[in-house]
């Protein structure tokens, strides 16, 4: 790995000398390479992948300027998003964390719900990006439920087509693509800015108590898809609901609407991960079905 290159782009960007003493591997992604480079003065976070991932990044570096904009919750400062001759990077400030407390987790329920009232007047984004590394269309669209069947669960089950699951999968799918209005009648969703990847492990806390988001895929949708998100893997506790629920209560649909939005997650890890995920995607969508017959 051509660390001196990577310095060298991180002494333009900062205007400070930087010569690291330790660079380590940090496990737990799935989707790219982690390090920290750590000097007596300085430490920075990196992620690496394919030099032909530069997009990802870049989509990413602006996700995180995005939030960090809004004030309303921490996210790493983007240091440089490059590329090296063989890799494509992105260098974060470094963030030690600790354990979260009750505290903590009120704190981010709050921030998350001030976050959900920022809107726009369309739904997507100004730029695609990437959930995981899957492709993520974010064409602005007024209309959400257009947005979603199109840009989301339609997309995810082509790509599951094109993967080689079709039968049960694109046979239910395709109903509920057609039915899905009926989750909607009495609800009728702003666009908010969403993280738009909100699972525990995108979510932790510094030293000083303070929350941190990162790792986003961000969009303006639905607030309920990023709520129903949280719940997708565990990891929130009831005092992160309660303090959200305090500033933006949900809608009593929420409950039914949460799995057809988790749905779209369940699908991207079944064409990233393979088909561990097929019956689940299945079951879900026959679920779905029931409560819309």
């Amino acid at each position: 790995m051509d660390w001196q290159s990577i310095c060298r782009q991180i002494e333009i960007s900062t205007d400070q000398d930087f010569k690291p003493e330790t660079i380590t591997q940090i496990s737990g992604g799935s989707i790219n390479s982690a390090f920290s480079l750590k000097s007596p003065e300085k430490s920075y976070f990196v992620k690496l992948n394919r030099s032909d991932l530069m997009p990802m990044f870049e989509a990413e570096t602006a996700g995180l300027e995005e939030l960090a904009n809004t004030k309303t919750v921490k996210v790493p400062s983007v240091i440089v998003c490059g590329k090296t001759k063989t890799h494509a990077f992105l260098v974060l400030e470094y963030i030690s964390f600790c354990q979260s407390t009750k505290a903590s987790d009120r704190i981010l329920g709050q921030q998350m719900a001030y976050l959900h009232h920022l809107n726009q007047p369309y739904f997507g984004w100004h730029r695609d990006n990437t959930i995981g590394c899957s492709e993520q269309k974010n064409t602005n669209t007024k209309n959400w439920l257009s947005f979603w069947r199109e840009h989301r669960l339609g997309f995810q089950l082509q790509l599951a087509a094109k993967n080689g699951y079709g039968g049960r999968l694109q046979t239910s799918g395709e109903q509920l693509l057609i039915k899905m209005d009926g989750l909607f009648a009495n609800y009728q969703p702003k666009p908010s800015l969403l993280h738009g990847d909100l699972w525990s492990g995108n979510v932790a806390v510094d030293l000083k108590g303070h929350p941190v988001i990162f790792d986003p895929a961000c969009y303006f949708g639905d607030r309920e898809a990023d709520l129903a998100m949280t719940e997708l893997f565990g990891g929130f506790t009831d005092d992160f609901y309660s303090a959200y629920q305090s500033i933006y209560p949900l809608d009593s649909g929420y409950n039914t609407r949460k799995a057809f939005y988790n749905l779209y997650h369940i699908l991207n890890h079944l064409n990233l991960f393979g088909g561990g995920y097929l019956r689940q995607s299945e079951n879900i969508i026959t679920m779905l079905l029931a409560d819309l017959s």
